[in-house]
């Protein structure tokens, strides 16, 4: 059968709309304070993933919920299966938006909102590429399932869940990358560094806060100290904001001087893309003279960790050939008198080094301030040879749609579901050279690429599954 998919796409434009603004009304970040055994990740993931399958139901597919956190949209039959994993969940919005984060505004040929790009938009592009199909009335010769996760900004909960009670996949994608395609994955490893608790009298740190998510370069700090001059203190600062790439303000409480900094949030898979504002908030306070385990846990941000996304200074910098560098982001940091100090931190490393060996480095540079290190998790190194037809058969399709013929299949330090199939790859919805705002404010993703991407991801399908 022969399909225009870009013309096809086209007519859909007005529906995909619609639906992609119903979804990004709905906030679903990952809420455990309010988790209920109905909703086990908190209302918002569940209700996401909820109103994807209501699509699928309202189209004439089959859909399954699996206990409240994934579901899935089947159309087909065999005994193969054809997967495209995505995520209803976001990352909290931060600050620093212009619009209403979860309130789809179309502005200058763009839609802005939380998870335009990551993921709602393109997760919905290609459902509408598998709706193409259905529409036209192709019947494909295997099963094919798009998958929804709730936690994938997270744990991957629901994706997890999936594969204990569901075969897995024969072959599949994940449209939560970019293009033209993402065949190899770093591995991916988390720990958290701790401190005490004591502190001193003529700098006393009362309290220290910065990041949100473990996969997000923080984009703000905030910390509340005690100390002997605060004439001195609030004019060391101002100079402090005025030498380097943040913003922030200072203010007299009646529990002590209030600092905040603003950054620049990013996508932890390249912590260059942001401005770490925790580590700098360390760097500054680091010129005075604290003492005990909040000196520790400062001069470890400041000295160990800030302004180097490559681990050279704790000697953990590793590089491979084909898999590129090890990078790392320094995720939440904390501090309080009672509970003490606690830094994430959050590793993408290639082929040649492993979590181990970056665990003893941390351990080693800690060890010298008196912190103890855990690691939290870990996700190995994930790779498709690129002469597997799920890469080549994509590539052509890309190839085909765009024209562009230089670009070849990558290797990422962002973690996606690809990763949990053993032939599984990353497959857009960014364009080469796009701008990505993922996990930054003002997330947005330009209309026409969601629209193209929606008739390459048609087309993708049809050729995995029909032709």
């Amino acid at each position: 059968m022969t399909i225009d998919w870009k013309k096809s796409a086209q007519a859909y434009k007005e529906a995909y709309l619609k639906d992609l603004k119903e979804l990004i009304s709905i906030n679903s970040v990952r809420d455990d304070e309010h988790k209920t055994d109905e909703y086990p990740l908190g209302e918002g993931p569940t209700k996401a993933m909820l109103k994807f399958l209501s699509f699928g139901e309202r189209d004439g597919f089959t859909t399954k919920n699996i206990d409240n956190i994934v579901g899935y949209i089947e159309y087909g039959s065999g005994d193969q299966t054809m997967a495209m994993q995505a995520h209803a969940d976001v990352m909290p919005a931060g600050d620093g938006w212009e619009t209403n984060p979860f309130e789809m505004v179309e502005k200058d040929g763009k839609v802005y909102g939380r998870g335009t790009s990551d993921d709602k938009g393109p997760a919905l592009a290609s459902y509408y590429g598998l709706k193409m199909l259905k529409d036209n009335g192709i019947v494909p010769n295997m099963k094919i399932r798009l998958i929804i996760g709730t936690d994938e900004e997270s744990e991957w909960t629901g994706m997890k869940h999936y594969f204990e009670v569901e075969p897995e996949p024969t072959f599949g994608f994940s449209p939560d990358a970019e293009f033209p395609l993402i065949n190899g994955e770093k591995g991916n490893a988390t720990y958290v560094t701790t401190f005490g608790n004591t502190n001193g009298s003529d700098y006393t740190l009362k309290k220290f806060d910065s990041g949100l998510r473990l996969n997000m370069v923080p984009g703000a700090a905030d910390a509340l100290v005690e100390v002997s001059d605060n004439e001195k203190f609030v004019d060391a600062f101002t100079k402090f904001l005025d030498q380097n790439p943040i913003a922030g303000d200072v203010k007299a409480t009646g529990a002590g001087i209030a600092l905040h900094i603003t950054g620049k949030a990013a996508h932890a898979m390249e912590p260059k893309n942001g401005v770490n504002a925790g580590t700098y908030m360390a760097k500054f306070l680091n010129e005075f003279a604290f003492e005990g385990a909040a000196k520790e846990f400062v001069r470890f941000l400041a000295e160990d960790l800030h302004d180097d996304s490559r681990a050279v200074k704790i000697g953990a910098a590793h590089k491979d050939d084909i898999m590129g560098e090890l990078t790392m982001n320094v995720g939440i940091m904390k501090f309080d008198m009672q509970n003490g100090g606690s830094v994430n931190t959050n590793f993408r490393y290639p082929k040649g080094t492993d979590d181990k060996e970056i665990l003893a480095k941390l351990e080693a540079a800690a060890g010298k301030l008196n912190g103890t290190v855990k690691e939290i998790n870990n996700m190995v190194t994930h790779y498709v040879d690129p002469s597997d037809p799920i890469v080549s058969t994509l590539m052509h399709v890309y190839q085909e749609q765009t024209g562009d013929m230089d670009s070849k299949p990558e290797v990422v330090g962002g973690g996606t579901y690809a990763r949990l199939m053993k032939r599984g790859v990353a497959f857009g919805a960014l364009f080469p050279n796009a701008v990505d705002t993922m996990h930054q404010a003002n997330e947005f993703q330009p209309i026409d690429d969601l629209i193209k991407a929606m008739a390459i991801y048609g087309q993708s399908i049809y050729e995995l599954t029909a032709k």
